[in-house]
């Protein structure tokens, strides 16, 4: 297989499945019978591999990360489905860190060629029946599952997993999910099962009583991450990891009494060494220090709520490069902005990315200094040239614009 030829597969995976990333709402298929059917012509793989699966509107990736580094700083070989991702495809599907071979991803597009007529996957379908596979064929001790969108009716909701968390719920995916912080919990905690343990890190008590009376109706043991103490750091910044750390800390004594050994030097050192155990990048993501660039990934009213919130608490003048997609409330972001900094909108390059000509009506009554640009390369060198060594630059407002830029800059850098 050549480069051209995986770049071709990977093209036509993109073209031949509906995609949320690319497309939105339309690509998105509730429901399990599809991924049933598609579980059961590879051989439910699901079923034959330890799963811990990990929902909720903000840290999940950020926790499912934390917990894989622990796992594999005690020994484990730690499987790792994550979405979307930020350059590469591979990127979703992990087993010690090490991105999917491409080879496995080559040859298990040639075979979704051949799938059935009345099996029509979604592009995250097809993807998570990849990742089970590839765990299975990895014979990994643990596969982590990211939820990708909800809970309740999200393709990862066939497996049957060891323990279950849901980090926390947040208005996000309004149009799909529900309007209200209760319908969106409601959702989200379609993943407990019966009679398997539920982390909560919520620490709002209507989210927390709805997760509480499902699990009573599953008889699931329900577990309150946010009631935790701990002094311990990740080597992932942001104030609000300190909230993910307690999910964490609440699965790893979940895993314990389930008599897996997990020592606390495990816990300590694989909470600092996250980036280099796992790969993980983009959120709180130091690019570099002279000047200071910070990358997050955050992009709904809450994880935007507290990034910026952290950049407010940085006393320095600050250039921020912002772009969204088209279904994001932008009026409820320009509310929110840091202050003291210059702005830099730009187009995120994928079908959906909104371009700021669209609503710079906004940008004027928000009273900010502002410019406007076609892509996401041009702010940033425009943010560049404009910063000084004791100043900083920020990237975000959607994983499409992170994504963007370390694509762009990354390799340059390194």
């Amino acid at each position: 297989m050549t480069n051209e030829q995986y770049q071709e597969a990977i093209e036509w995976l993109f073209v031949q499945a509906p995609n949320y990333q690319i497309d939105g709402q339309k690509a998105y298929k509730p429901g399990l019978d599809n991924i049933t059917k598609l579980c059961e012509f590879f051989g439910n793989p699901q079923e034959k591999i330890k799963c811990i699966h990990i929902g909720g509107t903000n840290g999940k990736g950020s926790s499912s990360n934390m917990l894989a580094s622990v796992l594999q700083e005690s020994g484990y070989k730690t499987g790792l489905y994550n979405s979307p991702h930020l350059i590469d495809f591979t990127e979703r599907i992990k087993v010690n860190g090490k991105n999917c071979d491409r080879e496995f991803v080559f040859d298990f597009i040639q075979k979704l060629k051949k799938l059935p007529e009345d099996i029509r996957p979604s592009f995250f379908e097809f993807t998570t029946i990849m990742a089970f596979e590839y765990f299975y064929q990895q014979r990994v001790d643990f596969a982590i599952i990211e939820v990708g969108l909800g809970g309740r009716l999200d393709s990862t909701n066939i497996i049957k997993p060891l323990i279950s968390a849901i980090t926390n719920v947040q208005l996000d995916h309004q149009n799909i999910l529900g309007d209200t912080i209760e319908e969106i919990a409601w959702e989200k905690a379609g993943i407990i099962k019966k009679n398997i343990s539920i982390i909560s890190g919520d620490e709002n008590d209507t989210v927390k009583n709805i997760i509480k009376n499902k699990a009573e109706k599953e008889n699931a043991p329900f577990i309150d991450a946010s009631l935790l103490k701990t002094d311990l750091t990740s080597d992932l910044k942001g104030n609000y990891q300190k909230k993910n750390i307690k999910v964490v800390l609440a699965l790893i004594k979940e895993l314990r009494k389930l008599n897996y050994p997990i020592s606390d030097q495990n816990i300590e050192c694989g909470l600092l060494h996250v980036h280099k155990n796992t790969g993980f990048i983009g959120r709180w993501f130091e690019f570099s220090k002279n000047p200071l660039t910070i990358c997050d990934t955050g992009h709904n009213q809450a994880g935007l709520e507290y990034v910026f919130s952290q950049l407010n608490s940085i006393k320095k003048h600050k250039h921020i490069v912002l772009g969204f997609v088209n279904d994001k409330k932008i009026d409820d972001v320009m509310k929110i902005l840091p202050e003291n900094s210059e702005f830099y909108f730009a187009k995120p390059s994928i079908h959906r990315g909104r371009h700021p000509d669209d609503y710079e009506n906004l940008l004027m009554q928000a009273k900010i200094s502002y410019k406007i640009f076609d892509s996401v390369q041009d702010s940033y060198l425009s943010a560049k040239e404009q910063c000084t060594d004791e100043e900083m630059i920020f990237i975000g407002g959607s994983n499409f614009v992170v994504g963007e830029f370390l694509e762009k800059n990354l390799q340059v850098s390194e």
